[in-house]
């Protein structure tokens, strides 16, 4: 039996905000490569707490509604009480990332992540301004054996 090894790496992303929506699953897909592991699971967490994370069929009619579907929940400019405490713009970001949260864990097996043939990781930066964001993601099970 293998040991099981835990790594704890990042993927950087620039975003825009307001909703944008990133595609993670192939960086996420790199670190399983790049640190060997066979089989196991990426656990993947956004710091902050105006963006988060979901899986998704990752395509421009859905980059539209699932954004529009969050502006229907948590619409912007309705006076949010986060606003006025700190006279900013963004209690709709905070309220969103909060409903769609900031983890999520996926497995994989033979070096591979098991998402269905549609199915990718997705950012979405509820943020009202341009960020830096790094996703942390922090693997663990078996690693291929060294020669």
């Amino acid at each position: 039996m293998a040991p099981v090894a835990l790594v704890t790496d990042a993927v950087a992303v620039s975003t825009r905000g307001d909703s944008q929506m990133l595609d993670l699953t192939p960086g996420v897909q790199d670190l399983v490569t790049r640190h060997r592991f066979r089989e196991g699971q990426a656990l993947v967490f956004v710091p902050g707490s105006t963006a988060g994370l979901t899986t998704v069929e990752f395509e421009p009619g859905l980059q539209r509604d699932l954004p529009a579907a969050f502006e229907r929940i948590a619409p912007r400019g309705v006076g949010y009480a986060h606003e006025a405490t700190w006279h900013d713009d963004n209690g709709h970001s905070h309220v969103r990332a909060s409903l769609l949260g900031p983890s999520l864990t996926v497995p994989f097996r033979q070096g591979r992540l098991l998402l269905g043939t549609w199915q990718q990781i997705v950012l979405i930066d509820f943020d009202t301004r341009p960020r830096q964001r790094e996703v942390v993601v922090q693997l663990s099970g078996s690693r291929a054996q060294t020669a």
